[in-house]
């Protein structure tokens, strides 16, 4: 991933959404935001305990950073409900975990601090969409949900879709003791070791399942838990902030001012 930082804001942006220069998108880390401990700094999610005030304001900035004004976000709610959204972020009243619009200058926005934010491209259409999965997420199969839709409401390929899968819970950090009664079958190949479990791997192999193409799926493989530093994780410490991920198709033709570097 591409680490960019502007305004003391700092994001992480995906390889292959490099060449799609209609595509505006960040993973947002936490720092340079308004919020103090334990939601220090930059928490951009609701109900955690946090100001309110505050929180408006870091979504603020980080769209500033990115160019845009305007935005939308649903209560998530670890379901695998998926919204085609309007314009105008009042009227999306429903509680939705996946967002989907071919606006231009919308930045669809999604919480996250082990979950997994899922950004969807078809530079074909030119539509976007961005999704929250959490292992519920996965039981319930929201990926295969949001390419459904794609294909309902805009005739996406699903060979035409690009997949970017944002740092999120990592394989060592995973633990599920009672998987049997939480998990599908299926998902039991996928422990690396005992009741630890490789989610990431589940998502490209729903994905595929689909039709998404191998080489179209771009996984960050940074683990929310293990990197404190950089991201909030409802597992290591409950009460905590929420990561940002955004992502927007944009018509002007403005690029961002950031310094960037290759994140090793």
């Amino acid at each position: 991933m591409i680490r960019c930082k502007k305004e003391n804001i700092e994001w992480l942006e995906f390889e292959q959404l490099q060449e799609f220069p209609e595509v505006v998108h960040g993973v947002f880390m936490r720092h340079g935001g308004e919020s103090v401990p334990p939601f220090d700094s930059l928490n951009l999610g609701g109900g955690t305990g946090d100001d309110p005030k505050k929180i408006e304001d870091n979504r603020q900035k980080i769209c500033r950073v990115l160019g845009l004004d305007q935005w939308v976000a649903s209560k998530q709610v670890h379901k695998d409900h998926v919204e085609v959204v309007p314009t105008q972020k009042e009227k999306l009243e429903t509680g939705c975990d996946g967002l989907i619009t071919n606006q231009k200058n919308l930045a669809l926005l999604i919480k996250h601090a082990d979950c997994q934010a899922a950004i969807f491209f078809d530079p074909i259409q030119q539509v976007v969409a961005n999704v929250h999965c959490g292992w519920r997420g996965n039981v319930s199969n929201i990926y295969e949900k949001t390419v459904q839709s794609l294909q309902k409401n805009f005739h996406c390929k699903p060979e035409n879709l690009f997949v970017c899968i944002s740092p999120s819970l990592g394989p060592n950090a995973a633990e599920f003791i009672h998987y049997k009664e939480e998990l599908p079958e299926n998902f039991f190949s996928y422990q690396v070791r005992p009741n630890y479990f490789d989610f990431w791997e589940i998502s490209k192999m729903q994905l595929q399942k689909v039709g998404v193409l191998e080489y179209h799926v771009e996984i960050a493989k940074i683990c929310t838990y293990a990197e404190g530093k950089d991201f909030f994780s409802y597992r290591r410490e409950r009460k905590t902030g929420r990561n940002g991920t955004v992502v927007a198709l944009k018509t002007c033709d403005h690029s961002v001012k950031a310094v960037s570097e290759r994140k090793t």
